[in-house]
């Protein structure tokens, strides 16, 4: 019977040991989480300047500040650098409005694969890009439709 209780005060004791680890973990991941979008004023600034009275959700992304947002009924997403230079913006559009060279570059290229998810560039020179995602990656095109690279996703 001793052996019974003394079982139990060590199952209960690692429970308890692999809990605390486990609460200490994830509270250790936000506050990583939290650090990682801590977006600096200049960068705010200029999102709120470029799309007034809209909220986002911060992100990192290669070093820049990538913002997610609806605006005008788009989903969008937009990229900054950490001086509040936007670099560039993404809208998502139906597949239906690429260029049709898009669609048949896919189509040739990746058989059998449907585009899932379509989108709009704006570089911050004005220069339009089309990105349509097919298989886990995404294709980006010029703005005439002229296929220029491949990027895993």
């Amino acid at each position: 019977m001793k052996r019974y209780f003394l079982l139990l005060a060590i199952a209960a004791g690692l429970t308890t040991t692999s809990f605390a680890q486990h609460a200490e973990h994830k509270e250790k991941e936000e506050k990583e989480s939290k650090k990682k979008t801590e977006v600096p004023a200049a960068v705010k600034e200029s999102f709120a300047k470029q799309f007034p009275g809209t909220t986002a959700k911060w992100d990192k992304e290669d070093g820049k500040y990538e913002a997610g947002f609806k605006h005008m009924g788009h989903e969008m997403s937009a990229l900054f650098e950490g001086n509040g230079t936007m670099t560039e913006s993404e809208m998502e559009i139906k597949v239906s409005e690429l260029p049709v060279s898009v669609v048949n570059y896919a189509k040739e290229h990746h058989k059998g694969a449907t585009i899932k998810e379509a989108a709009k560039i704006t570089k911050a020179n004005g220069e339009i890009n089309y990105e349509a995602e097919v298989k886990g990656m995404d294709l980006i095109f010029d703005a005439n439709g002229k296929f220029l690279k491949e990027v895993k996703d």
